[in-house]
């Protein structure tokens, strides 16, 4: 579990200490992503903590929320709708179910430490 977290923290270092400028015009793409990143993140990581973590669900899992994100937003782009805000509620909704799910299962391990000691 910890994997996932200490890249995640690498991965931030490495982009604040960077001088690399993103063009405005794909900062809804990169939103999407790093909003679809995120989410799966949070996903293996309840995954994790339920007993019922697989790699290879969560590595697919990864490029496939992130390239269906990126192509709503392009196919948004194209249409001129703002259909990247599908994208960003749907995950938006995902990534908070996961974090109090997350934090549901961390509270009861914890208090279910507390109880055998």
């Amino acid at each position: 579990m910890w994997l996932p977290v200490l890249a995640l923290i690498i991965g931030l270092v490495l982009g604040f200490l960077s001088e690399i400028r993103i063009p405005l015009e794909y900062s809804n793409y990169l939103s999407i992503a790093v909003l679809a990143a995120l989410d799966t993140l949070f996903g293996g990581i309840r995954a994790h903590l339920q007993g019922n973590f697989e790699d290879k669900v969560f590595i697919s899992g990864f490029f496939f929320n992130i390239l269906l994100a990126a192509a709503l937003a392009y196919l948004g782009v194209h249409l001129g709708i703002d259909l990247y805000l599908a994208a960003i509620f749907a995950f938006g909704v995902r990534l908070f179910n996961n974090i109090a799910v997350i934090r549901r299962l961390v509270i009861s391990k914890w208090s279910d430490s507390r109880k055998k000691s």
